[in-house]
Parts: C-alpha cells; sequence; structure tokens
C-alpha cells in the first residue's frame, strides 16, 4: 500500500495529472523539480521543493514530507526538438538526474521502489507496425539516446545494488495540460482564425495518441510490478496506428470551424516515419482500456478554450 509517493517533475504535463490521481486516491504526494508553484497543492501536491535534483534537494524533500513508499521519476528532457537545439542541457536533465536520485535512493531509501517515465523516441526510425519493448533500441536523436542512457542506468542500480525499478516507454501522450506539439501548435493556429493551415512533415508519419490519463493508470499500474528480480519494461500505447493527417482532421473537427490541413513535406531531424506500441504487457498489467481519440480531443479543445478565456 502506497502512502506516500514523491514525484520528480511533478510541475510537468504529466507529473500534475498524475499527482491529481494520486491525491484523489488518498495518497501523500510530494514533488521536486523546477519552477515556482504556489498553487501546487490544487495539483495534489502538500510539499514542493522548487530545485534541480540532487542529494541535498532530496534531503530537504525527505524532511519536509517523510520517506517516500514510491517514487515517479518523470523529471528530464521532454521533446525531441529542444535536444537538438541544447543538447547537453537535454543530457544533464535526463541523464545526470537520473543518475543522482538513483545514488540517493541507493544510500538513503534502497527498498523504495521507482517507476521511470522514458519514451518510445529509443526505439528510434525504420520500424513497421507495432514495436515490442523486446526489440533493440536504436535512437538517432538526442533525446532518445539520453532516455536510453537513463533506463541503463536504472537496469544497472537494479542489477547490481537491488533498486526496485521499472521503465514505463510512453508513446505520443496528449490530452488537458500539454501546451506544446501538434494539439497545442494546431488549436493555437485554429484560435487565431486560421482556416488554410500548413503543417511541417508530410501527414503520412504514423503515430500512437495516447491520453494522459490513460498514462497515469499505466504507470500507477507499473508500480506493482515491483519488487522485481529485473527492471520490467512497459510500452504505453494504445496499439493504435493513426497518421498525424487523421489526428489532425479529428481535432479540427472537434473545433467545429471550416479549415483545411495541409503538409510541407518538411520532415524534422529525429522524427520517425512511425512508432506505433505493441501494448500486450501493458494490458496484462492493469488492463486500461484507451480512451477514444475523438473523446479524448474534444476533451482537449475545450480545455484549451477555457485556458484561454483565463
Amino acid at each position: 500500500m502506497i502512502a506516500r509517493a514523491w514525484i520528480t517533475g511533478a510541475r510537468g504535463f504529466i507529473g500534475r495529472s498524475l499527482a491529481r490521481h494520486l491525491a484523489a486516491e488518498g495518497v501523500e504526494v510530494a514533488g521536486v523539480g523546477h519552477g515556482h508553484w504556489p498553487d501546487a497543492s490544487a495539483a495534489g501536491v502538500t510539499h514542493w521543493v522548487n530545485t534541480d535534483i540532487h542529494a541535498a534537494s532530496l534531503d530537504l524533500l525527505q524532511s519536509r514530507a517523510g520517506p517516500p513508499d514510491a517514487i515517479y521519476h518523470l523529471a528530464g528532457g521532454s521533446a525531441v526538438g529542444p535536444s537538438f537545439a541544447n543538447p547537453l542541457e537535454d543530457f544533464e536533465r535526463t541523464v545526470h538526474t537520473t543518475a543522482r536520485l538513483l545514488e540517493w535512493v541507493r544510500c538513503h531509501a534502497p527498498a523504495t521502489p521507482v517507476v521511470a517515465v522514458s519514451s518510445a523516441a529509443v526505439y528510434g526510425a525504420g520500424h513497421q507496425g507495432p514495436i515490442a519493448e523486446t526489440v533493440p533500441v536504436t535512437p538517432y536523436s538526442p533525446y532518445g539516446h539520453h532516455k536510453a542512457v537513463m533506463e541503463s542506468l536504472f537496469r544497472s542500480y537494479g542489477a547490481n545494488f537491488g533498486l526496485c525499478a521499472a521503465v514505463v516507454r510512453v508513446f505520443s501522450a496528449y490530452g488537458e495540460g500539454l501546451r506544446k506539439q501538434l494539439p497545442w501548435d494546431l488549436c493555437g493556429k485554429l484560435a487565431a482564425g486560421g482556416r488554410e493551415l500548413v503543417l511541417d512533415g508530410t501527414g503520412e508519419e504514423r503515430r500512437d495518441w495516447i491520453h494522459v490519463d490513460d498514462v497515469v493508470r499505466t504507470l500507477t499500474d507499473a508500480a506493482r510490478l515491483l519488487p522485481s528480480a529485473e527492471c520490467p519494461v512497459v510500452n504505453c500505447g494504445t496499439g493504435t496506428s493513426r497518421t498525424v493527417a487523421e489526428f489532425s482532421r479529428v481535432l479540427v473537427e472537434a473545433w467545429g470551424g471550416p479549415c483545411t490541413v495541409s503538409f510541407s513535406g518538411r520532415v524534422r531531424p529525429g522524427d520517425p516515419q512511425s512508432l506505433v506500441a505493441d501494448v500486450s504487457r501493458m494490458r496484462q498489467l492493469g488492463g486500461v482500456v484507451p480512451r477514444p481519440l475523438a473523446e479524448g480531443l474534444a476533451s482537449y479543445v475545450r480545455w484549451f478554450r477555457a485556458d484561454m478565456d483565463r
């Protein structure tokens, strides 16, 4: 039974949703990461430490909140694009943060289960159809490489020091609170009155979009895999392949205005043609039934409009 959970990166998109979910389940939530957060309690976070993740900040969090029963590690780089612009910064946020966290856990809380959020970017390119967790990782963006190193650190601390760790590879997460990437950009253009929108890429890129609520449920399900003799890895997706063009059409329909979307053909660096999850392990975990895309995007559009009116 988890009474108290820590979330690194709790102020981020997935972190906020996870904190609200855990708090609603009666779990006391504490967090550490970047940014002044005066209304952290509104997201269910009772203790928030605004700082980099290192031994001193984790000691401070423990003194304020008490020792954790579980840790969810969400801190780190969050997108492919910024990792090309600032690869060292992305490395430090993802790899250094992970090493410091794991060393603190080794020294101060070695029996505490840790669930790490990784990314489908570790799989790289050249895939056709659903990708299983057993497929060798071949990242080709800095972001993907750094997530792969993060996973390797978790395996190392599990194998060498007996730490209880699991890795969840999230595919294309979206949902209320996301202020970046395709849904945010497309809604911004629609809100500005755009009627003939041009997006990068070909539109035929295939992704596996999963609502953040389903991501959160998978993370909490993964915690139940621990303790484990190995570091289990679980894909987090829907198992459904949709093109960017189809995703855009569904979002435009949810918006409700006349609009056409075309594509420039310019492919961004680090952007694979297809990333779709084999979700066999995810289904075995807790039987998460993914939210239908049309329903999820309609909810996102309502949130976006309400956010604009604030």
